[in-house]
């Protein structure tokens, strides 16, 4: 047990971190702050990152590559917590938390990519269209991550509120899913990973 609780913690560091980087690629200096609706329009993406130093998606690229394997390392010491309860729920966990970490990985990695395309080519509209099909093209990695970590955390939320594990029911809350719906509608950078970090905070506490 003291090795999960050893992985949740390295698992917060690596949120904390990763909320950091999404920082540096959603708030750029100056007080604007980024969204895909920009993308529609050269104007508005061009006054948006016009201030955006190239420092920002190059240290986000590089350190969010660490920050998601100390995630990855949180949802492998929970895949290992959920073994002694349920085999089936453990192994459906840990596909998704592979998923999630390879996908999410080159994501993550792609945004930086085309931020720093986009600003080092002087923002541009050609720069972005090729920014846009460059996030067309590989949407995927998206789409599968996110469905990695919906697959995690919905399966630890049924273990939970159906009492087949130790913990109590109403700590079905303490999942990354559920507390991302209830923050979305702040809008604020980095949220997933904020989640991630309280909700590995919480599992410290209660495992």
């Amino acid at each position: 047990m003291d090795m999960i609780k050893d992985l949740f913690l390295i698992a917060v560091v690596g949120h904390l971190l990763c909320g950091y980087c999404d920082v540096l690629l959603t708030y750029i200096p100056g007080g604007e702050k980024f969204d895909f609706t920009k993308m529609k329009s050269n104007e508005a993406m061009a006054k948006t990152f016009v201030k955006m130093p190239l420092r920002n998606p190059r240290i986000s690229m590089v350190l969010g590559v660490f920050a998601l394997l100390m995630e990855g390392c949180g949802f492998y010491g929970l895949c290992l917590w959920m073994k002694q309860f349920s085999t089936p729920a453990s192994i459906v966990m840990l596909i998704g938390a592979a998923l999630f970490l390879v996908m999410g990985t080159a994501h993550h990695v792609l945004c930086g990519v085309a931020e720093w395309m986009y600003v080092k080519m002087g923002c541009t509209d050609e720069i972005r269209e090729a920014v846009v099909k460059l996030f067309k093209d590989t949407s995927i990695t998206m789409i599968v991550c996110y469905i990695g970590l919906f697959v995690l955390g919905v399966t630890l939320f049924v273990q939970v509120v159906t009492g087949a594990t130790d913990l109590p029911r109403w700590a079905c809350i303490i999942n990354i899913i559920p507390l991302y719906m209830v923050t979305l509608p702040l809008r604020v950078g980095g949220m997933g990973n904020w989640c991630g970090a309280i909700m590995f905070i919480g599992l410290l506490i209660l495992i």
